[in-house]
């Protein structure tokens, strides 16, 4: 399962919050200046998982499933309640430099850029805090630049680009000192089509370049599907799956959505919607199938032929649903088991 020796490797890591359980309403309140109620709750419970030498792993789950606070973790942001984990042979959360120069975290909802300078300024401080030398920064600035189709703006305020340029120059400044791992959480989050295409072919490209060690988080199944042969799977914090990305895709995501917009429905006759796939209700005036992977192209030739088509839109199954019917399954045998 994995490639070459391990380079994460986390043993029952686990990270709980005390938090304050306030009672409703003015009474409540009052009570809770003298005797407040406490509850502890697990954002990550006993996970375990190993990740080798130039892998690009996914690591999914639905919202709040511990994700991000995982990779917070093996970035050494966090400090975990128990258990265990090591990057590159370190201790993430001693925070020692030999760890730091070695890693790169980029969250996609998160800058580190300066809102209000060129972006050439951010990645050059980027570079003095890393004690990048200056031949070896031009060299890597003009790589990346080049391959991502940003060289042009390097002088534009960050506040100016698109987003999809936003996260480029993110994604370079993530990479500027050359890690050998890269925790991404959700990198291609709110980008057009375009964009996200040209940052997976881009990761894609530098994971097989440099063998860096990728753990990527991402809801766009497209980006799992295109970079991704190994998933881990979290719910609920704590680890359900972990293997090949074909296990589950062929059982759990073997078509995809499409969805038809129509021109007008007075006085049209519609044919027989089940001979391309499963119906899905919807709203009047559109037409929603989930339809095998391999009979998307035929089926889509086909309602063109048939319906006054306005739109097409071809979806993948969202990451959430592959989750919930995989771990549908999984309460399923269990119950089966304890019978």
């Amino acid at each position: 399962m994995n490639e070459g020796r391990a380079v994460i490797e986390v043993s029952g890591l686990t990270k709980s919050f005390r938090t304050y359980k306030k009672e409703p309403g003015l009474a409540g309140a009052m009570r809770g200046l003298f005797r407040r109620r406490h509850e502890t709750v697990f954002a990550v419970k006993d996970v375990s998982f190993t990740v080798g030498e130039g892998e690009l792993v996914g690591f999914l789950g639905p919202n709040g499933a511990g994700k991000t606070t995982t990779l917070k973790m093996l970035s050494g942001l966090l400090h975990p309640t128990s258990g265990e984990a090591r990057v590159l042979g370190c201790i993430p959360w001693e925070r020692r430099d030999e760890y730091r120069r070695q890693f790169a975290l980029l969250l996609g909802q998160k800058n580190q850029l300066w809102w209000d300078l060129p972006a050439r300024d951010s990645l050059e401080l980027n570079a003095k805090i890393y004690g990048i030398e200056r031949e070896r920064f031009e060299r890597t600035l003009d790589e990346l630049t080049s391959l991502l189709g940003v060289a042009g703006k390097l002088s534009t305020a960050v506040r100016e680009l698109s987003l999809g340029e936003r996260m480029k120059f993110e994604l370079i400044a993530a990479l500027l000192h050359e890690p050998r791992v890269l925790f991404l959480d959700e990198p291609t989050i709110g980008l057009d089509v375009v964009s996200q295409r040209v940052v997976r072919d881009f990761l894609r490209d530098h994971n097989l370049r440099r063998r860096t060690t990728i753990l990527l988080t991402s809801h766009y199944m497209a980006d799992i599907h295109e970079l991704c042969e190994r998933v881990v799977i979290i719910d609920h914090g704590t680890v359900f799956f972990d293997g090949k990305l074909s296990d589950i895709l062929d059982r759990f995501a073997d078509f995809k959505v499409v969805t038809v917009q129509l021109a007008g429905v007075v006085g049209v006759a519609m044919p027989d919607l089940g001979r391309y796939g499963e119906v899905i209700p919807g709203e009047p005036g559109t037409v929603k199938l989930r339809v095998k992977r391999d009979r998307v192209i035929g089926a889509c030739k086909l309602l063109l032929d048939e319906l006054p088509v306005k739109d097409i839109d071809i979806e993948e199954v969202p990451v959430e649903e592959v989750i919930r019917q995989l771990f549908q399954r999984e309460v399923e045998m269990k119950g089966e088991t304890g019978r």
